[in-house]
C-alpha cells in the first residue's frame, strides 16, 4: 500500500490592465513552473495550508474562491472549512518529506490576489528559492509545466476573461465554472 501525504496547491489569479494572469513559481527541485503549494501540516486544514503556501512561496495574501457547493442547513453547528475545487492523487518520487515514492493527495484551490505586487526576491521571503511571476494565457504553451496544471490554468483564465469587470469571489466563481465548461472561450 502506498503512503499518502495531504498537500494543497493554489491557482492564483490577478487582473492586470491587459487582462487576467495566473501566478506560477519555478520549483527549485523539479525545475518546472508550478502553482504554489506544498504539504499540509498536522495543525492546519488543507485551506490553511493553501494560504500559508501561497504566502511563503510568493509573498502574496490571497482570497480563496469557493467552488459551487451544497448549502449547509440552518442549525448545522460544525465549522465550515473552505472546500477545494478538486482533490487529485499524484504519484511522486521521494522528496524532502519522504525518502520513498508516495502519493500526494492534493487539494486544489483557486484564489484571487489583490493589486499588491509580491515583494522583491531580496525582501527576504521565507522561501525565496521559489521564483514567482505572472503569466498570461498566451504564455502557458511555452512554459515547462505539468499538463494538468496548464489545462486548468488555461480554462480558468478563459472563464475569468469572459467575466464582467467585477472581481468579487462570487462573480469569479461563476466565471471560473463557465471557463471549465468551455463557455469562456
Amino acid at each position: 500500500m502506498a503512503l499518502k501525504h495531504l498537500t494543497s496547491s493554489v491557482f492564483v489569479f490577478r487582473r492586470f490592465a491587459d487582462g487576467w494572469r495566473t501566478g506560477l513559481i519555478h520549483h527549485p527541485r523539479l525545475h518546472r513552473m508550478m502553482i504554489p503549494g506544498g504539504h499540509v501540516e498536522a495543525e492546519e486544514t488543507s485551506a490553511e495550508a493553501a494560504l500559508r503556501e501561497v504566502a511563503e512561496e510568493t509573498g502574496l495574501a490571497v482570497t480563496l474562491v469557493s467552488p459551487p457547493a451544497a448549502p449547509v442547513p440552518a442549525g448545522y453547528r460544525g465549522r465550515r472549512v473552505a472546500q477545494p475545487w478538486w482533490i487529485a492523487e499524484y504519484q511522486v518520487k521521494l522528496d524532502n518529506h519522504l525518502d520513498v515514492a508516495h502519493v500526494h493527495v492534493d487539494h486544489l484551490y483557486v484564489a484571487l490576489a489583490d493589486g499588491t505586487p509580491p515583494p522583491a526576491a531580496e525582501a527576504g521571503l521565507p522561501d525565496a528559492a521559489h521564483q514567482f511571476g505572472w503569466y498570461a494565457p498566451g504564455d502557458l504553451p511555452g512554459l515547462d509545466m505539468f499538463d494538468d496544471a496548464r489545462l486548468l490554468a488555461h480554462l480558468l483564465l478563459a472563464g475569468l476573461a469572459s467575466a464582467a469587470d467585477g472581481t468579487d469571489t462570487t462573480t469569479a466563481a461563476q466565471a471560473l465554472v463557465a471557463g471549465l465548461r468551455g463557455d469562456g472561450r
